[in-house]
């Protein structure tokens, strides 16, 4: 895959952060997933990814307006940079690779028989 190496649920947090755009931080990255991929995400989880991604140089953060119904703390917004679309794009283009070196026939099965 070269120089983009991601997991699947690395993927799935820079898609999700993308499509938000402008409006990608924590509880709208984690609600977008479960509602669109109806898959359960753990806060901490979905931290430790944002935060790995950060490092990798796949995602920005920036902290927004502090209000009291957070105690004070800001909400910390996300945007993809360009290496995180690169990212997705060897991605993609990876998958897409594999996918269309399956052979007809076993795209077309009903059932698998042993």
């Amino acid at each position: 895959m070269g120089k983009y190496q991601i997991g699947e649920f690395e993927e799935v947090v820079l898609l999700t952060v993308a499509i938000l755009h402008g409006e990608a931080y924590g509880v709208s990255i984690r609600k977008e997933i479960e509602v669109k991929l109806e898959r359960k995400v753990s806060i901490g989880a979905l931290q430790s990814c944002l935060d790995r991604l950060s490092k990798k140089g796949y995602l920005t953060s920036a902290d927004g307006e502090v209000t009291s119904v957070r105690g004070g703390r800001p909400k910390r917004y996300f945007q993809i940079t360009i290496a995180g679309k690169k990212a997705l794009e060897a991605t993609k283009e990876m998958r897409n690779r594999l996918w269309n070196e399956i052979p007809q026939i076993v795209l077309d099965l009903k059932s698998v028989s042993l």
